[in-house]
């Protein structure tokens, strides 16, 4: 019971945006599941002992880890630091316009401290959602 109860958790895991919470609740079924197994569990009391302490530790050992290596992943617009921005308009200081940037118009903010002028080359320094900070080269 305890092992199918876990398999259920890890596919429930998989198919919400839990947030890797759930994940670690079916990893602590199924060890409660394997030592009911080999005789080590048999009490309902020491089951349910065994699932929460396994859940948690589970869980503050390893969530830390996987969300980072999740996080860690590069995604395309991380990519663009470095790249090279065309300015289509005047971009005053600290203020919003429109760069060409890999063949598709973007938001820039000019990161300078000077007026970036229209087909001045210019280079991404920061990403911000959709908006790239930039400063001329």
């Amino acid at each position: 019971m305890w092992l199918a109860g876990g398999l259920v958790l890890l596919v429930i895991e998989l198919v919400t945006p839990a947030g890797f919470y759930v994940l670690f609740f079916g990893l602590g079924a199924m060890t409660v599941g394997v030592l009911e197994g080999v005789g080590l569990a048999e009490s309902a009391l020491s089951q349910w002992l065994i699932f929460s302490v396994a859940s948690l530790a589970y869980l503050f050992l390893f969530r830390g880890r996987l969300q980072n290596r999740v996080k860690r992943g590069t995604s395309e617009v991380d990519t663009l630091l470095g790249e090279i921005a065309i300015p289509r308009e005047r971009i005053r200081p600290g203020e919003l316009g429109r760069v060409d940037l890999r063949g598709t118009l973007w938001t820039a903010r000019n990161d300078a401290t000077a007026v970036i002028d229209p087909d001045t080359r210019c280079r991404v320094v920061r990403v911000e959602g959709l908006i790239v900070g930039i400063q001329p080269e």
